[in-house]
């Protein structure tokens, strides 16, 4: 419901409580649920009236809510138990405890049983623990006491216990003023008007005109009470009209500006922003119905809504106008050759195209880097990390944030109007604006702490001529800055959730702001504190955008609901009502959001389902689509440039790709030909003329595409279906990190001198292996498991050598334990060590760690390394754990027999036994974004199963190499986009795309790195992807493209001794830093852990290899490159 409706319903509580309609009163706050009538509760169980005690709590709380929630009811129960079973009512104590207090039996059985051996005793205060109980008055009293400060904490009361304040009789007032502004709306208003009835709206009726209807005299006191206000007939004669029915007019939905808050008594009077007088007639568009079943009615649904009454027009009639000539529009006006793609380096979170030069796109990134290209040179012109400017001056909270490191994102990036500024909205509290020169610069001009938690959207706006910044964010604010100083000019306040977008825009000098929240309210904004004009619910009521039409004529938004509807609608600016509704959406997971954009030649386009969806802004119908020649991510991010001839589109491979019509095309031409420098940014061919290789996706680090000719034909996962977007022109794909004129080499690391690595101290045990390997979530730690049963956990301390305090490899760290001299020891009683399978999970905040060998799966605080408690007794013997991604309380547990146990710890309860595989449990894996847990197994099978039922919806066999045997643990891994998968076993790696569960890339051990795969993990950021093997290599591999990239030996971290001995040395298992993408550890067969990062002067391990005929620097191309055949093709 509304905040509009909200305080209706209080207005009429007021009304009900003055006209002393008692029980009405008490029945709206229980079944609204706004307002808990604390003095009403206290009468009524001092009173002893449990029933109606009980019933009143319903409307706003059910005993299993919360603990505060169960905790008043029990005591309510428990004391009408006590009253009865001192009255000696042992019946009615019985028929008390059977249907009121039973229900607590499940959540303490013991107390449960207690109470009822009260019924034993002849008085119950033979009970030690209510000897004290007294008479029944006072035992009332000091209830009631406790009562009210359990529902006082009690989150679900919150904004519920105070009434607002109110002037009296304030429902009475707004019906004479609405009759007030009627009355000045009609046609011929009259000195003396003749208030009928409430029912329908009041005209005057024209003197002695012919449908004049027979005056039907209501009394003006039947509305307003004589003693307390002032009737209509009262303030006769009226103002003039004029001003006030032109007031503050804004496309409809606020039609008086100052509606809501300049009305005095019951007198509309002028707005105080002058609007001219012919403005009325530019802003009316024809009336059409309303069509939006998720609209607020302000008044009740038989009634037209409020603010369309609010019309700024000197008739009640609407004008209709003629429409404007249609432009011819064609497919060819669409923006769908791939003309570019290019490489970002990090997930792209927002673009915008400069409004005068349409080839400059800013493009905002996950890890907080804003970057600059020019598309017609295909050239990075400038590229920011995220950097804070002054810390000194920004607030205590975003302080402690950063001290933390928490990770911080682009969530917005913008262009002035004029071009001559750039805005950037962050995750976290800040915004900064740079000034744009025209060169290849943006200079620092302002940083701001703008929002308590994440600034979601920034835009710009000129009120009062002046350039400003517009930011919302997750306090629920609105907030205005001056772009010259920083100073916030404007608050505003009125959303009760997180605000999810803003759009400022004018309408015949009256500027404004549209805004969103993730509730999914509109409201509208006047640059005058004032509150908001307008209240209204966007279909789907969650994260929506508004958006106008490039000349300013029309309005879209948006939206997708939370289970993952998507709505694309266009109102009717003079309704507040939606106009139309676009077709053509899925339905999709729950959490995710379409994003939209609307361009000058009248389409519209958003990114759904791996795709680009157009439509005519004049018909509902899905007009076309294109998947971009493949790449994309379930919902990327579209972007048009001014004149709609180029759209840009995020990849799944952390890139974007530039759309042209063939305009679009000729503009990219022309800046090719007359600046572009082969050498310096590399063009890679846009066909591979390979014979007999795999056909490379465009999804790596290199993209490359086929020809259309070409006899290899790609797979489809990879360069997607375009049946409607192709062109004779080439795609051009671009990786401006490549330099083709010097020589590719594969990077090879085989002295420790190359490199920096660490051995983390009182490692090394050789009864014990390193079996499992995890760095904490907040980088400070790495906690190693071995076969032994025994966790060892190492901390890195902040000081001068490390002032991050996080893990490196320059500093060694410090083997913690806790002052008790505890050790963090699974349950390996009866267990044979040899052949358990050990797992391990950590919680996200790093409190509790879970892990088993073989025995009972223990949960130990990491701070005092206690058990908590132990859990699922084998058999069968859990095999791997894995945390639900939104519920550390639920946890997926891998069995021995196959199973997958979905637990409960709260309520220690299996609540889902998962079947489907025929082998142990190797590896479980949670996607959000798909809403879907896989599994793998020793069976070498990977199942899929949705989260929401449990259910099974897939289940693949991994593609073996011919000739090697299905043995052996399978593990999984999803990549940053949660869409994309890792999948590791001896014999391979492999991308596949978990929503269709198909096999996007593979790799197989061969040449320098032929020996069987012991473990393999993503980087951080998803890059690249780490894989250690059984003769001590370890590789690191392109994430997209599954090419090598950099081998490391193991004579880089084994010293000489250790590889002359006769016991062979090698990682069994890698795991990569959370936050530094260069960063990995290895746990050794020998006990020790290494923490291994490349040369500060390298920075990075290798580069990727380039492709030329097959040929990587005279070692073919199948030699580190990747397969998508069968497996009898696969490449050796």
């Amino acid at each position: 419901m509304s905040s509009l409706s909200r305080e209706l319903v209080f207005l009429i509580l007021q009304f009900l409580e003055e006209e002393k309609f008692k029980e009405s009163v008490h029945m709206l706050e229980k079944e609204s649920g706004f307002f808990f009538n604390m003095k009403y509760f206290e009468e009524k169980v001092q009173a002893g009236e449990w029933d109606e005690v009980d019933k009143h709590l319903s409307g706003f709380t059910k005993v299993d809510d919360n603990r505060y929630s169960m905790k008043i009811f029990f005591e309510i129960r428990k004391q009408k138990y006590l009253e009865a079973l001192d009255r000696q009512d042992k019946a009615k104590a019985v028929e008390i405890l059977v249907s009121d207090l039973k229900v607590f039996s499940t959540f303490n059985e013991e107390l449960y049983k207690e109470i009822t051996q009260l019924l034993t005793l002849n008085n119950f205060r033979e009970n030690e623990q209510l000897s004290k109980y007294g008479d029944t008055k006072t035992a009332r009293s000091i209830m009631l006491v406790e009562l009210k400060k359990l529902i006082e904490a009690n989150p679900l009361f919150r904004d519920k216990l105070a009434f607002p304040t109110l002037k009296s009789s304030r429902l009475r007032t707004l019906i004479n003023q609405s009759l007030n502004w009627q009355h000045q709306l009609c046609k011929n208003p009259r000195p003396n008007p003749d208030i009928k009835t409430l029912f329908t709206d009041h005209t005057c009726t024209p003197p002695n005109g012919p449908l004049a209807p027979t005056p039907v005299n209501l009394p003006v006191a039947a509305v307003a009470k004589p003693a307390a206000y002032t009737s209509l007939g009262g303030h006769s004669p009226f103002p003039s009209t004029g001003a006030a029915a032109h007031a503050g007019a804004l496309a409809g939905w606020m039609a008086n500006a100052s509606a809501s808050s300049s009305v005095q008594a019951a007198v509309v009077t002028a707005s105080s922003i002058p609007v001219p007088q012919n403005q009325v007639s530019v802003l009316k568009r024809p009336r059409t119905p309303p069509s939006a079943p998720g609209m607020v009615d302000y008044q009740n649904p038989d009634h037209e809504q409020l603010m369309k009454r609010l019309r700024s027009a000197p008739s009640v009639e609407e004008v209709t106008y003629p429409t404007p000539r249609q432009q011819a529009r064609s497919l060819e006006d669409l923006p769908r050759t791939v003309a570019l793609t290019l490489h970002q380096g990090s997930m792209v979170t927002s673009m915008d195209f400069h409004p005068s030069h349409h080839t400059l796109l800013l493009v905002g990134s996950a890890n907080g880097e804003i970057t600059l290209w020019e598309l017609g040179m295909r050239e990075r012109l400038v590229s920011k990390p995220f950097k804070i400017w002054e810390m000194s001056r920004c607030s205590m909270q975003f302080q402690a944030l950063m001290v933390n490191d928490t990770p911080i994102s682009v969530s917005c990036v913008t262009w002035s109007p004029d071009g001559n500024f750039v805005g950037v909205a962050f995750s976290k509290h800040l915004i900064h604006l740079y000034a744009y020169p025209g060169s290849k610069d943006l200079i620092q001009r302002l940083e701001i702490d703008a929002h308590v938690g994440g600034v979601n959207d920034l835009a710009f706006a000129h009120p009062n001529k002046q350039l400003c910044i517009v930011t919302c964010g997750d306090d629920k604010l609105i907030k205005v800055w001056d772009s010259m100083t920083g100073h916030k000019l404007f608050n505003f306040e009125g959303h009760d959730a997180p605000v999810y977008s803003i759009c400022p825009h004018n309408k015949e000098n009256i500027q404004f702001i549209f805004s969103t929240a993730v509730d999914g309210k509109i409201k509208a904004w006047l640059y005058d504190n004032m509150g908001s004009r307008v209240d209204y619910d966007a279909p789907g009521h969650w994260c929506t955008t508004i958006l106008y039409s490039a000349d300013g004529s029309r309005l879209f938004s948006c939206g997708t609901s939370k289970d993952g509807e998507s709505f694309l609608v266009e109102w009717n600016e003079s309704e507040g009502a939606i106009k139309r509704t676009y077709m053509g959406f899925r339905k999709k997971l729950a959490g995710t959001v379409v994003s939209f954009d609307t361009t000058r030649n009248h389409f519209l386009a958003a990114g759904e389902d791996s795709q680009i969806k157009f439509w005519d802004m004049d018909n509902i119908d899905l007009l076309t689509f294109t998947d971009a020649e493949g790449g994309l991510p379930s919902l990327p991010r579209v972007k048009f440039n001014k004149e709609g001839n180029l759209l840009s589109v995020t990849t799944a491979d952390n890139g974007f790709k530039i759309l042209a019509n063939a305009v679009g095309l000729r503009s990219l031409r022309t800046f090719e030909t007359s600046s572009f420098d082969p050498l310096r940014t590399p063009i890679v061919s846009a066909a591979i003329k390979a014979s007999g290789s795999s056909a490379v996706s465009n999804v790596g680090t290199v993209s490359c595409k086929m020809e259309r000719s070409s006899p290899v034909r790609p797979s489809s996962i990879l360069t997607g279906v375009d049946p409607l977007g192709r062109s004779v022109e080439k795609p051009r794909v671009v990786d401006d990190a490549i330099d083709k004129t010097k020589p590719w080499q594969l990077a090879e690391i085989v002295d420790p001198g190359q490199c920096r690595f660490v051995t983390l101290p009182d490692s090394r045990d050789s009864s014990s292996k390193v079996v499992r390997l995890l760095y904490t979530n907040s980088a400070v730690g790495i906690l190693a498991l071995g076969s032994n049963g025994i966790q060892k956990l190492w901390k890195w301390l902040r000081n001068e050598q490390n002032p991050s305090g996080k893990a490196t490899a320059d500093v060694v760290p410090q083997h913690w334990q806790p002052n008790s001299g505890l050790l963090m020891t699974n349950d390996v009683t009866g267990v044979n060590l040899e052949e358990a399978v050990p797992c391990i999970a950590l919680s996200k905040n790093d409190s509790y760690v879970m892990s088993a060998t073989g025995g009972k799966v223990s949960l130990f605080n990491m701070m005092t390394f206690k058990v908590m408690t132990t859990f699922m007794s084998p058999p069968p013997a859990s095999t791997f754990l894995a945390f639900h991604p939104q519920d550390n309380n639920i946890i997926a547990i891998g069995m021995e027999d196959s199973t997958i146990h979905i637990y409960n710890v709260r309520v220690d309860e299996v609540k889902s036994k998962l079947k489907g595989h025929q082998k142990q449990i190797t590896g479980l894996a949670f996607s959000t974004s798909l809403n879907i847990l896989v599994s793998s197994g020793a069976d070498a099978n990977l199942c899929v199963w949705s989260i929401d039922t449990w259910e099974k919806r897939k289940s693949v066999a991994i593609q073996i190499p011919a000739g090697k045997a299905p043995t052996g643990d399978t593990r999984v891994q999803f990549h940053s986009d949660q869409i994309r998968m890792l999948v590791v076993h001896e014999t391979q790696l492999a991308i596949y795309d978990a929503s269709k569960m198909e096999r996007i890339q593979q790799w197989i051990p061969q040449d320098v790195l032929p020996a069987p795969i012991s473990c393999a993990a993503y980087s951080c950021n998803s890059q690249s992807v780490y894989a250690t093997f059984c003769d001590g290599n370890v590789g690191v591999f392109d994430a997209d493209s599954l090419r090598l990239r950099c081998r490391i030996a193991s004579s880089v971290y084994l010293s000489q001794a250790i590889l002359k001995g006769n016991q062979a040395v090698y990682p069994l298992v890698v795991a990569a830093h959370p936050m530094e993408a260069n960063q990995f550890a290895i746990g050794l067969s020998d006990g020790s852990v290494k923490v291994i990062e490349p040369s500060e002067s390298e920075g990075k391990w290798g580069v990727n290899p380039p492709v030329d005929n097959g040929v990587l620097n005279g070692r073919t191309a199948s030699s580190s490159t990747t397969s998508n055949n069968t497996p009898d093709q696969l490449q050796r």
